[in-house]
């Protein structure tokens, strides 16, 4: 039978605790690392399939940039309070393979563990119906004239993310990214990634909000 690593960040010890106890429970899934945060990540020489982050209440607009990053080396399984940035569809976009509430009984929380350790998607059902309310909300108009897909790129690039790393988190190609950057800056009279970044925070598009559909 195969195995299955996990990595658990959480700031709270007690929860911490009770999370490593659920998943040794789990005959398929092994804790081989339990920290406080995502930087003591760094110093964990073993490798991990998942990673179980729960975002703290505190939480502010780097939590994507997190989910993100933890993205591009585990199958992230967010637990959140989701009464705040970010939002499920947020979390859902930048990589989270699972959300679950912090509210969530343990039987949900096992089952969101098996199924992302397979490859696998997990919305606890307690979260639907928000995650229905996001799915359907309107799309905002951008006062600049950018489009959905634009105002996503927009973010991407104002977070940091290269044209290779957001092409690859919506689904494009490069080339088709670059095109929606060149459109960007004309629209925004903007000639290099620091004016990009300053326009984004200033239009409100670093909220983590994610009320802009990105389907175009």
């Amino acid at each position: 039978m195969d195995v299955f690593t996990v990595a658990i960040v959480d700031n709270q010890p007690v929860r911490r605790g009770g999370m490593e106890r659920l998943i040794n429970d789990e005959a398929e899934l092994e804790v081989v690392a339990s920290v406080s945060g995502v930087a003591e990540l760094d110093t964990v020489a073993t490798k991990y399939d998942m990673v179980v982050l729960d975002l703290p209440l505190d939480s502010d607009g780097a939590a994507v940039v997190t989910i993100s990053r933890l993205a591009d080396v585990s199958r992230p399984l967010v637990v959140a309070a989701w009464d705040r940035p970010p939002t499920l569809l947020a979390a859902i976009r930048a990589g989270a393979y699972a959300c679950v509430s912090r509210h969530s009984d343990p039987q949900a929380v096992s089952a969101a563990l098996r199924v992302v350790a397979h490859g696998g998607f997990y919305v606890c059902d307690r979260m639907y119906p928000q995650l229905q309310a996001e799915l359907n909300r309107p799309a905002r108009e951008d006062p600049n004239g950018l489009a959905p897909r634009e105002v996503e790129t927009l973010r991407w690039i104002a977070r940091g993310f290269t044209q290779a790393q957001i092409a690859s988190r919506m689904g494009l190609s490069p080339a088709t990214v670059n095109t929606y950057a060149k459109r960007i800056r004309a629209k925004l009279k903007a000639t290099n990634k620091a004016e990009l970044t300053r326009v984004a925070i200033e239009l409100g598009h670093l909220n983590d909000d994610y009320s802009v559909d990105p389907a175009a």
